[in-house]
């Protein structure tokens, strides 16, 4: 099977459907891994059985990799294979309700405490006052800060899609005192040797903070996130303003914070109250 083909036309067919570059760079490595499988059985795609592929998807053990290989390959046999409905007969895994373990406001603080690098205290603070993806944070120019509406626009983020995060009163002279002393030219977070900073760079700093804390949970930047829009639901925002904040399709995925919130969780009376113990 000519694979390298393949992964060029369906390299081409993705990005003429306007696909985000880390898309088309997720879907690729899955079909480049998808017909080497199947390359020792199979001189081209439509050989192989819908059965075969439906093995091949319950090799990954993960219900959220499961589903990313489905689309993926859904995609390609209806773009680049000319078969859209090869794989018309299976569907997505029911996914697992895994609710993300937050941060407290009080460990949040915490990390905050013992931030002591000028730099390392921006990134934490912009992660958690505007609830910004790591991507959006890395690629965030000074020119997307509105100081005179108080928002930064996050552009071409998840999707392709434009949105506004609000920009906090508290952020604006942290970022002056920033600006002042490290002097980034277009990035607001510019790296040691590259233009920008690296996702990898950021979990490494919120991994260290956690450790200085003294905090045991796995923290990264997308609990951060997490923990921004728990609190938001907790401090009585409106889910509605919290869906745009967040740049959700879906009211229903952002209800997820409703469902790990501690202030509503622990208002539920329970029945041993009314036992004597």
């Amino acid at each position: 099977m000519n694979i390298g083909k393949y992964i060029q036309q369906y390299s081409e067919d993705l990005r003429f459907k306007n696909y985000a570059e880390n898309t088309i760079k997720n879907y690729v490595s899955q079909i480049k891994s998808f017909l080497e499988y199947f390359n020792s059985e199979a001189t081209k795609p439509s050989e192989i059985s819908e059965k075969k592929i439906k093995l091949w998807l319950l090799k990954a053990n993960e219900i959220n990799t499961r589903k990313h290989r489905l689309s993926a390959v859904k995609l390609f046999y209806k773009l680049t294979g000319k078969q859209p409905l090869k794989l018309q007969h299976i569907e997505y895994p029911k996914s697992n309700k895994k609710l993300p373990i937050v941060l407290s406001e009080q460990e949040i603080q915490g990390l905050f405490s013992v931030c002591e690098n000028l730099k390392h205290k921006t990134i934490l603070a912009l992660l958690y006052s505007t609830g910004m993806r790591v991507s959006e944070i890395i690629n965030l120019k000074w020119e997307h800060i509105d100081r005179s509406r108080m928002i930064i626009n996050v552009i071409q983020a998840k999707g392709k899609k434009d949105r506004q995060v609000p920009l906090p009163a508290s952020l604006i002279p942290l970022l002056e005192q920033y600006y002042a002393i490290f002097k980034p030219k277009v990035f607001v977070l510019n790296g040691q040797i590259k233009q920008q900073y690296t996702a990898t760079s950021v979990n490494q700093v919120l991994k260290h903070l956690a450790h200085k804390a003294g905090i045991k949970k796995h923290i990264h930047a997308h609990l951060i996130r997490h923990c921004t829009f728990t609190h938001m639901v907790e401090h009585g925002t409106d889910i509605n303003l919290i869906q745009r904040v967040a740049g959700h399709n879906n009211v229903k995925t952002t209800a997820i914070y409703t469902h790990i919130s501690h202030s509503v969780i622990s208002q539920i009376t329970s029945p041993l109250q009314f036992m004597q113990i």
